[in-house]
């Protein structure tokens, strides 16, 4: 155990921190969030990696220091309803579910929707829906934040269009292996802001929906 949480903190100040996420509520909630906890039992060995973990069915969770820049770009309140797409593991999930009054997590693929089941239920996290089905296009409500776990080449408008005023869409756009990490802010019901944060590569969102490609 004191191994373990050696290792949890060498993550946070050698991984994480470098990567300018110095929010100290993203922080703390990294310590008490046992990622371990939620990572496939033949991968255990790598939950503190700066690596992908794979997942089955073409799914990876980010990587540590991902995760916690999303939650820290994304300026998550007490108050704010979450749409998460791309539910994973549910490790995400959980730290959104520390952060906000209410989390849905959309999931297309039925093992890892049961999978992330089962470890949210472990940590009686009860202010999270989960929703099995397909949000690449978009998913019904409105939200303070939305995240997508997955990539997508093109970022459908239904996604700002489902954002309270004051909202913020946390996504990665564009084509392997030249992506970008966005937030889109919406200033007035109708209006957006647009910020490039950095540069990625994740795996593509499921049903993502694609460009109109010039074919010769």
């Amino acid at each position: 155990m004191k191994n373990m949480e050696l290792t949890r903190f060498n993550m946070i100040e050698q991984q994480i921190r470098p990567w300018n996420v110095l929010d100290m509520r993203i922080l703390d909630l990294l310590k008490k969030v046992k990622r371990e906890q939620f990572v496939p039992p033949e991968h255990q060995s790598m939950a503190f990696m700066d690596i992908e973990i794979p997942l089955g069915h073409g799914a990876r969770m980010w990587q540590p220091k991902l995760e916690a820049r999303a939650l820290q770009e994304a300026q998550i309140r007490n108050e704010d309803r979450v749409l998460e797409v791309g539910t994973g593991s549910g490790y995400l999930t959980a730290l959104l579910s520390r952060l906000a009054t209410h989390v849905t997590s959309v999931e297309i693929v039925p093992e890892l929707h049961a999978f992330a089941e089962k470890n949210l239920a472990a940590h009686h996290i009860d202010n999270v829906k989960l929703e099995l089905g397909d949000a690449a296009q978009g998913w019904e409500g409105s939200y303070d934040v939305i995240i997508l776990t997955g990539s997508v080449p093109v970022l459908p408008e239904d996604f700002q269009n489902s954002l309270k005023p004051g909202g913020r869409l946390f996504a990665i756009v564009g084509d392997a292996p030249a992506m970008q990490a966005v937030l889109v802010t919406c200033i007035a019901p109708g209006v957006f802001e647009r910020t490039t944060l950095f540069e990625t590569s994740v795996a593509l969102l499921q049903n993502a929906r694609q460009p109109e490609r010039f074919v010769f």
